[in-house]
């Protein structure tokens, strides 16, 4: 269990940061922008959230999304580099990608299938998903540009989490748009 007696330790105040195996990187390495960009989405996430609450069984799947971005930020926060470290680091599980394919299946089959792409919009809820759903692509973006980065290791089912998290807010967002009846579909051309 983690405990936060102190908030402030004064230890970032030179532009570094720690590391969950005690390394301190500064605060603008790739590392530190990976997670820092899933506490984003996750942040982005609970402000959806706000409005999701009339729809019991979407918003327990945030609540459960959430908490896993909690753990995606301490698995990117504890480079895997082969060294023994005094316990064992959380790590993203295979798991918990078959759970979010799983909700993803079980939302999308309350909706007719498209004609044409989604703008971000209709309500609140769903454009707050938009939102969260672009976070994480950028979280996404930053996580594979860590893959091919020498020296970094990440994990396949933390890349896979994001790529499918982006797809469960997309279909949530439909969700939240009163099962797709108020999404704004793009019209291309429209004002030429």
């Amino acid at each position: 269990m983690v405990k936060l007696n102190r908030i402030y330790t004064r230890t970032g105040d030179n532009g570094t940061t720690g590391l969950g195996n005690g390394e301190r990187r500064l605060k603008f390495d790739l590392r530190v922008e990976a997670y820092g960009t899933v506490d984003e989405t996750n942040a982005a996430i609970g402000i959806a959230r706000l409005s999701t609450a009339g729809d019991a069984e979407l918003d327990a799947m945030l609540g459960r999304i959430q908490n896993d971005l909690f753990d995606l930020g301490a698995d990117l926060a504890c480079p895997d580099d082969g060294k023994p470290l005094p316990y064992e680091p959380l790590r993203i599980t295979q798991g918990q990608v078959d759970r979010v394919e799983r909700e993803i299946d079980t939302l999308n089959a309350r909706l007719r299938p498209l004609n044409s792409f989604v703008l971000p919009g209709g309500t609140p809820a769903a454009a707050g998903l938009h939102l969260a759903r672009t976070v994480c692509r950028r979280a996404e973006r930053l996580t594979v540009e860590l893959t091919r980065t020498d020296g970094e290791v990440v994990s396949d089912a933390a890349v896979k989490y994001l790529n499918r998290l982006s797809d469960f807010l997309f279909v949530a967002s439909r969700i939240a748009n009163d099962d797709g009846a108020l999404d704004v579909l793009w019209v291309p051309g429209q004002n030429r």
